[in-house]
């Protein structure tokens, strides 16, 4: 459905010039939920942003639906009715002058969808806010954090996409929330068909929820594969310490230092300033980009040479 090829995005920097995104290749499936992984800074946002077209890359192409991207206001326009954003703060995502009706049905007038209330309706049940019809009256300050994110998705639902974009969804959110949200997008999946590319740096997110996983550092897909493989067995270092922060971890990695600068992006391994496994060729070898493959694969020097 949605697929970046070798997507290269940068901006200026105290003249400078910052990859924030540099050389990814990355797909999602029809019916798929990716999970794309990584601390602050690494790169995930820029990402999802281009795939909406918010941004243009410097390099690499965004397809959907095996079609080139266009950049032209009409085809944009065409292009987010199928590939939709939720956004991780749903009290800043909404209108506070707006009500809930209004806010879902923001998006099918301005595409010029017929029986509007009809379509907020089936949005907002499919959402899990039901009868919807107590809900359109009301304002954002009048629900709970997790009934203001489904107003967000139901947003999103009413132009009935096809993929789903979510930067963070669950945040904001208190746990007790948080397992609903995630219930309400396995569940769409499982309805509609939906794909879904969930940015996070909550691997146990992606552990409950993703059918692949992909882990991004300082710009790029170091590791990624099927999310049992990835999570159970990680083979790059930086996974590796990842996953050491979670409770049930016995061996926790600390990382020295924080993410590179991109406009000074180290040579070799972008990870070696801070790899707890850095060996003397990290710093100077070159790792190739990794492929858009489902299979598990890891951009380590380590795993090169087979040690």
């Amino acid at each position: 459905m949605l697929q970046a090829t070798d997507l290269s995005v940068e901006f200026a920097s105290r003249g400078r010039r910052a990859r924030a995104v540099d050389g990814v290749n990355l797909t999602v499936g029809a019916g798929e939920i990716v999970a794309l992984v990584g601390e602050s800074g690494c790169g995930k946002t820029t990402l999802a942003r281009t795939l909406l077209g918010l941004e243009r890359p410097a390099g690499g192409e965004v397809r959907y639906a095996g079609a080139p991207l266009s950049y032209r206001p009409r085809d944009l326009k065409a292009y987010r009715r199928k590939v939709q954003l939720v956004l991780q703060d749903p009290t800043g995502s909404l209108n506070p002058r707006q009500t809930v009706y209004e806010a879902v049905a923001e998006g099918p007038r301005i595409h010029g969808l017929p029986n509007e209330e009809e379509v907020v309706a089936e949005a907002l049940s499919r959402a899990g806010l039901r009868p919807p019809e107590r809900f359109f009256l009301r304002y954002p300050h009048e629900l709970s954090g997790g009934q203001r994110q489904r107003v967000v998705i139901a947003g999103a639902l009413a132009l009935k996409p096809d993929v789903l974009i979510a930067d963070e969804p669950v945040a904001s959110l208190d746990a007790s929330v948080r397992g609903e949200i995630l219930a309400l997008l396995l569940r769409l999946r499982d309805e509609l068909g939906l794909s879904a590319l969930v940015v996070t740096h909550d691997l146990g997110l992606a552990w409950n929820i993703a059918d692949r996983v992909a882990v991004m550092y300082l710009g790029r897909i170091v590791e990624s594969g099927p999310t049992e493989q990835v999570l159970q067995d990680p083979q790059h270092p930086y996974t590796q310490a990842l996953l050491s922060v979670l409770p049930e971890s016995q061996q926790k990695i600390v990382l020295t230092g924080e993410p590179p600068d991109p406009t000074r992006i180290p040579s070799g391994c972008r990870f070696h300033p801070r790899c707890q496994l850095v060996m003397a060729e990290c710093s100077t070898t070159p790792l190739a980009v990794l492929p858009a493959v489902d299979d598990h694969q890891a951009a380590c020097l380590l795993l090169k040479l087979g040690r």
